[in-house]
């Protein structure tokens, strides 16, 4: 798998389309090579993370609506993230991406992209990969803030038990039931429950349903698969996932023992 989404790069570290390319572009193969353990020695991974870098943290006005930025910041939290993950921690570049995402981040702890004025909440879909990104720089670093900010981020996730509407008690969207892979950008309770483990909080008692529901999705072999909605297909995609069952089972299986005993700071996939 991590040859494949290798395959094809080019000279400048891309893989001929824009970097946020959906789901070619270099933005998106980082986030699965990381996923999938790439070697922070990769040459390969290290060029892309540098060409994803040009793009990303590159000089550019902030929008400011209400007196809130709306960022589309699950952009910079998996551009961290991988950056964090590959050792890149020290570039200028990638603390730029932790300001932007301390600076923009909302009072309830999320982040949002919403431009109505009126929009005062943040975004689940916006606000999960922020934590990782967050996550993965204070390991590198022990930045206090960073952390801060993500404990904030998963404070929010939890007070909506991960997918709870805090009107109707019952799931905020359908979708979000079901397990994802790649999920790329999009939230569902699962990605929920990986991110707040990673803060040390997957046996806090509002992550119990959740976590209850984990259960019941796993299958008599013991496996987990994806069920939602594909993000992706054989055409926009670099390699060809399956049902992914794999991967999506041994990040479940990491998630289950940190729901009975206190996380550590040590590395993890989210």
């Amino acid at each position: 798998m991590i040859a494949g989404l290798l395959e094809g790069q080019q000279s400048d570290g891309g893989f001929g389309v824009h970097p946020y390319s959906k789901w070619k572009g270099a933005h998106w193969r980082l986030v699965s090579l990381v996923e999938l353990g790439v070697p922070r020695t990769s040459l390969e991974a290290n060029r892309a993370a540098d060409h994803v870098l040009e793009w990303i943290a590159a000089p550019a006005e902030a929008l400011v609506i209400a007196g809130r930025e709306r960022r589309h910041a699950s952009m910079e939290g998996n551009a961290l993230a991988v950056c964090s993950r590959l050792g890149k921690h020290r570039d200028r570049r990638v603390r730029h991406l932790v300001e932007v995402l301390l600076r923009s981040q909302w009072p309830d702890g999320g982040w949002n992209c919403d431009r109505n004025p009126k929009a005062t909440h943040s975004s689940f879909h916006e606000s999960l990969a922020p934590i990782w990104g967050l996550v993965e720089y204070h390991r590198e670093t022990g930045h206090q803030g960073a952390w801060d900010a993500a404990q904030a981020a998963g404070a929010l996730l939890l007070q909506h038990e991960l997918f709870k509407s805090s009107r109707t008690g019952g799931p905020i969207h359908p979708e979000w039931m079901h397990i994802h892979w790649p999920h790329y950008w999009h939230y569902d309770f699962f990605h929920g429950l990986r991110a707040v483990a990673m803060l040390g909080r997957a046996k806090d008692p509002r992550a119990a349903a959740a976590l209850e529901h984990l259960e019941k999705l796993r299958r008599p072999d013991g496996t987990w698969r994806a069920t939602g909605r594909r993000y992706w297909t054989r055409t926009t995609e670099a390699v060809e996932w399956g049902d992914a069952s794999a991967v999506i089972t041994a990040a479940a299986e990491r998630i289950r023992p940190m729901s009975r005993y206190v996380a550590t700071r040590g590395p993890s996939n989210l």
